[in-house]
């Protein structure tokens, strides 16, 4: 938009440059024409005069003064021989002009062009003798002294309509960047909106119309703010208050499953505590996102290391129990990188991805965590032998409740990859989906790198 001001405003000033500076050089080169034409006829009628008179006296004053006007201007004064006066100049040649000029006994003015003028001014005048034409006397003019007065006319104005344009375009930059001001504080207002900052208000100045636009968006975000605050603490609180009785149906079902000798009815209890628990997962995972979106924590230097070497020994046996075996690769093997994530984060991230990786793996099969350590971040992958994803299942991954295809048999909650995103988000990182080597899924965290990194 200031561009468009800047253009517009530029735009305008040249407009009135077009149609002021313009006719003005259009008429001065006019008036230089005019002034040119009538000097030299002025002197050329002189000469007509003395060539006119015909005696000895004036044959010769007008030889000195054509000498003498042909040294000073550079230019030649031609005449015709009369009966009385033969004038040691040269002879003009028998063309339209002469003619005219003998015939109609007018002087006759050729520019030799149609367009501002040629290279010669020529300029011819009859000479009479009570009243009859006896000769002519002509002027040619070399026109390159006006051009050079042209190009002053009208290189000058075109020097000073540039200069006028760049002050033009300075001040339009001013007076846009002052007008769109009010318009950039409310896209930034919205820009930090669309990031998830509700609490983010805009100034309320410029114009009425944009000061009644600023306290509408301004007055929409603290309503917006109030209902997404009380959404996040109502999903907390019942997911914090749906943990006990969940738990404690879990341990009801528990006794009696092991109270229970009919082999019906225990099967029946074990599909309602496989519900219980699936659904004390999705309890757990509401609320990490509740908490999660509450943003609590900040980011702080933590060790990659450290923290991948306890979730490994915490999901190893899991892991063996089904021969699934987890490999460790990369520089976090040789190195002790650090990356940038808030305390818990990292190990929730790590819970949920290889808690995915397992569910999907074949028994005997592999899961891969790697990592590779760069200058401003750090990649951890994890990359399982499992069906992998489509582009279509890849781009609804992240969804909330969107479950994939398990090879285990359980059913998941359809929150570990709408967990992991908005915690790696949160702590500035970025996570994406990919097929792995030879099957499978590859699940890619970037995570900030710390500038103690690799220390």
């Amino acid at each position: 938009m200031i561009k468009q001001l800047i253009r517009s405003y530029v735009l305008l000033v040249a407009v009135a440059i077009l149609l002021f500076t313009v006719p003005v050089a259009f008429t001065l080169t006019a008036q230089l024409r005019g002034d040119t034409e009538v000097s030299i006829e002025r002197e050329a009628t002189t000469m007509a005069l003395l060539l006119g008179n015909g005696d000895t006296a004036s044959c010769q004053a007008l030889e000195e003064m054509a000498r003498a006007y042909a040294v000073e201007t550079e230019d030649e004064v031609q005449a015709t021989t009369t009966a009385r006066c033969t004038p040691a100049l040269p002879r003009p040649e028998r063309d339209a002009a002469l003619a005219g000029a003998l015939e109609r006994g007018r002087p006759t003015t050729d520019w030799g062009s149609d367009l501002i003028w040629g290279r010669d001014l020529v300029i011819t005048v009859p000479a009479k003798d009570d009243g009859r034409v006896v000769g002519a006397v002509r002027i040619v003019y070399a026109t390159s002294g006006l051009t050079h007065r042209l190009w002053t006319i009208w290189g000058f104005r075109a020097g000073l309509a540039v200069a006028v344009l760049g002050v033009a375009a300075l001040i339009g930059a001013v007076v846009a960047r002052r007008i769109t001001r009010p318009l950039r504080q409310l896209n930034d207002m919205a820009s930090k909106f669309s990031d998830g900052d509700l609490t983010a208000r805009s100034p309320v100045t410029g114009p009425e119309e944009t000061r009644t636009l600023a306290r509408t968006l301004n007055q929409a975000g603290e309503r917006l703010d109030t209902l997404i605050a009380s959404q996040r603490i109502f999903v907390a609180d019942a997911s914090h208050q749906l943990r006990t009785p969940l738990t404690a149906l879990r341990l009801s079902l528990d006794n009696i499953a092991d109270g229970v000798d009919d082999e019906f009815v225990r099967e029946d209890v074990e599909q309602a505590t496989a519900e219980v628990v699936r659904m004390s997962r999705l309890v757990n995972g509401l609320l990490v996102l509740a908490r999660a979106e509450a943003k609590v924590t900040a980011a702080e230097p933590l060790s990659l290391t450290d923290v991948v070497a306890e979730r490994l020994s915490v999901w190893r046996p899991a892991a063996d129990e089904r021969g699934v075996t987890i490999a460790l690769r990369g520089s976090v093997v040789d190195d002790r990188p650090s990356v940038l994530a808030s305390p818990g984060h990292l190990d929730q991230v790590l819970d949920n991805v290889l808690s995915n990786a397992l569910e999907v793996s074949p028994d005997g099969g592999k899961i891969t965590v790697r990592t590779e350590t760069g200058a401003r971040e750090v990649v951890l992958s994890v990359a399982d032998e499992g069906p992998g994803m489509s582009d279509t299942e890849k781009s609804r991954a992240f969804d909330r409740f969107w479950r994939g295809q398990g090879l285990t048999g359980r059913s998941g909650s359809g929150l570990g990859l709408s967990v992991v995103k908005q915690l790696v988000t949160d702590d500035g990182g970025t996570v994406t989906l990919a097929d792995a080597p030879g099957g499978g899924l590859s699940v890619r965290i970037s995570l900030r790198a710390s500038r103690t990194s690799g220390g």
